[in-house]
């Protein structure tokens, strides 16, 4: 019987534009290691990934190479290419860099506390389904805007979905969802999920992430994160 292959597509291509910093997000630093390394250590220890495949700027893989794959001895780190413009564009040559994958974890770089449990409960939603997004319910109230900046609606607070990644995905149904999109106007997708919601009509499934599973994007959010450390620390 055929072993499964799994395997993490990590992005970390991203400007970080709302940080305020010369620094990409993903290589500043919480408890001096960079942002991107938690997420990859996460990937490296965890039995359900056998590769992954790191995606960042051109002028960043060498950088990423020697001083993140190299230092911490991310040896499932097999390939470090050049992201695209778009972050769709950065999915899309993650999934052509890989080989023989059954399941591709789909994670943002700049979201560092993933853990064995989440990528458990996104491995069994996978396999049930073809397709999981890892989230949470929302907390808030949720409104929705009209144009001119008024409520227009409050939706249902108990079918509210905070998502979050990775997002899980059978090899060919994302592959084949990517390549069908390409063909088309891609302005509006935010995600993976709706990349296979709409060029494929699958429905996807939603499993528990956390609430700790923070996207560095604010400078308050490095914060948050040092304290996040710290509780793990202690634990």
């Amino acid at each position: 019987m055929k072993q499964e292959r799994n395997t993490a597509i990590v992005l970390a291509a991203g400007q970080g534009k709302r940080m305020h910093s010369k620094i990409q997000k993903q290589f500043l630093e919480i408890d001096h290691r960079p942002v991107l390394y938690y997420s990859l250590e996460c990937f490296q220890k965890s039995p359900l990934i056998q590769e992954i495949i790191l995606v960042t700027g051109e002028e960043m893989i060498s950088y990423c190479k020697r001083e993140i794959v190299e230092r911490y001895h991310f040896t499932k780190v097999t390939k470090v290419i050049a992201g695209g413009k778009e972050r769709y564009d950065s999915v899309y040559q993650g999934l052509l860099a890989c080989e023989d994958c059954d399941y591709v974890f789909i994670h943002d770089g700049a979201r560092p506390f993933i853990t064995e449990e989440i990528l458990e409960r996104g491995i069994f939603g996978v396999q049930e389904t073809g397709a999981c997004a890892v989230g949470m319910p929302s907390k808030d109230t949720i409104k929705i805007a009209d144009k001119d900046g008024f409520i227009q609606s409050t939706p249902d607070r108990s079918q509210v979905w905070s998502i979050q990644t990775p997002q899980i995905f059978a090899y060919p149904l994302i592959r084949s969802a990517h390549e069908s999109l390409r063909a088309k106007d891609m302005s509006g997708v935010t995600d993976d999920a709706m990349v296979v919601e709409q060029e494929k009509g699958t429905k996807i499934r939603l499993v528990e992430g956390s609430y700790q599973n923070i996207k560095i994007t604010t400078p308050e959010d490095l914060d948050v994160a040092e304290t996040f450390l710290k509780k793990y620390k202690k634990m």
